[in-house]
């Protein structure tokens, strides 16, 4: 039965068929890119046995992913908001799922790091232009709901990713494992080249879209504010993802396969259920407060660092697994609504930049540096330790939030003041 705070959002989508065909095609390409990116972490062990890899060159294959795809995200924003998106997300999900076939075929560790790289840039294409492109095909009042099912695809996938990475790499080795998760994205990306174009995104291009309106981006409070928000939750979420599995290998002595079942049962549960939960809360809440996405973004972050503290100290397996599921259930929350909150503070004919800019600033402080970093803290003091610090950075999430719930109210809304 279908929860009733949902009730609009199906309805909507009924009224409107090609907008749930968009939200499908969209959401499912976004999960095989979260397949594709997490099964790498899922094989790490094997991985490292095979190359004979340091935890800090591991750390690095998902750093050189992530360094690419935000250095490339920027100039995708520029041709998102000048040129047809679907294209461009069709494209871009041909152009990694292959990137992913060539990772399998590797023999060493610096053809790993050019393989990974080239993921890096086919996701950058798809991740500044659809969520601004799947958010324009439904009204305002219910865009932080259907950002939050558009986010599903980051816990979900993740954990699928878990799943298939471990079982695939343990029955049929880590390569093969990258043939098979690689197939459904050439499928996907086929598909998106057929989607129509937004009517709001047609009725202005043709205004003039210059790589200068970057500047313009740089001066919003709110949207950086958000951004780095985002970037603090995920250096913790990122190097969590890296790490997990690996912990669970180390400290608990569980097999390749039951590190990736356990972690990624974990993660999709609560992924789904933090982000149904924000994205309703939020839209719930903005008919009370206009700050209702930063009230729901600091709150997500100040309850989520408690539950990874007692997480990293668990003695017990099962304690562990029920703290790091409250501390993704929690950690989640801020997805949808903070996908809507950009959309809402930029300009239809700049929100592919804006996006761009908020993968740069996003992965550039997080999960770019953060499983290096995560994997260089664990060569020097274990693995636990490291992860210890990742949660408790997620403090500064709170903080940054509460900043960007203030200019809002300042910047967009001075009467509220």
């Amino acid at each position: 039965m279908i929860a009733p705070q949902f009730d609009i959002i199906i309805r909507m989508l009924a009224d409107n068929p090609y907008s749930r065909k968009v939200l499908l095609l969209i959401f499912s390409i976004s999960l095989f890119n979260y397949i594709d990116r997490q099964a790498l972490y899922a094989v790490f062990p094997l991985i490292k046995k095979d190359l004979l890899l340091s935890d800090t060159q591991l750390g690095l294959l998902a750093s050189s992913f992530m360094l690419v795809y935000m250095c490339f995200a920027p100039l995708v924003g520029y041709f998102g908001d000048k040129y047809k998106r679907p294209t461009i997300i069709g494209i871009s999900a041909l152009f990694w799922s292959i990137a992913t076939i060539f990772t399998g075929m590797i023999q060493t560790f610096p053809q790993m790091l050019v393989s990974r790289a080239a993921v890096g840039v086919g996701e950058a294409g798809y991740g500044t232009v659809s969520p601004a492109y799947l958010a324009e095909w439904f009204p305002a009042a219910g865009r932080a709901r259907v950002m939050a099912l558009y986010a599903l695809a980051i816990p979900v996938g993740s954990a699928i990713g878990y799943l298939l990475g471990g079982q695939l790499g343990d029955h049929f080795g880590w390569r093969n494992a990258f043939y098979i998760v690689a197939v459904p994205g050439i499928l996907l990306g086929v598909a998106a080249l057929f989607l129509h174009e937004t009517g709001e995104k047609t009725a202005r291009q043709a205004e003039r879209i210059t790589l200068c309106k970057y500047k313009e981006l740089l001066k919003n409070r709110t949207f950086l504010l958000v951004a780095f928000s985002q970037a603090v939750g995920t250096f913790s979420v990122g190097g969590l993802a890296a790490w997990m599995p690996s912990f669970f290998v180390r400290n608990f002595g569980l097999s390749v396969a039951q590190a990736g079942l356990y972690f990624g049962a974990v993660t999709v549960v609560a992924g789904v259920a933090g982000n149904l939960a924000g994205g309703w809360l939020a839209d719930w809440l903005r008919k009370k407060t206009k700050r209702a996405y930063f009230i729901v973004g600091y709150l997500s972050f100040f309850l989520s660092m408690p539950f990874g503290v007692i997480a990293v100290l668990a003695g017990d397996l099962n304690t562990a697994l029920a703290m790091i599921f409250m501390t993704e259930f929690f950690v989640f929350m801020h997805s949808g609504p903070y996908h809507a909150a950009i959309v809402e503070v930029n300009p239809v004919n700049m929100r592919s930049m804006a996006f761009a800019l908020n993968i740069f600033i996003i992965h550039a402080f997080g999960d770019a540096v953060s499983p290096t970093i995560i994997g260089a803290v664990s060569d020097a003091a274990g693995l636990a330790f490291a992860i210890f610090l990742a949660v408790i950075f997620l403090f500064f999430g709170g903080v940054t939030s509460i900043l960007a719930g203030y200019f809002y109210k300042k910047d967009f809304h001075p009467e509220l003041a």
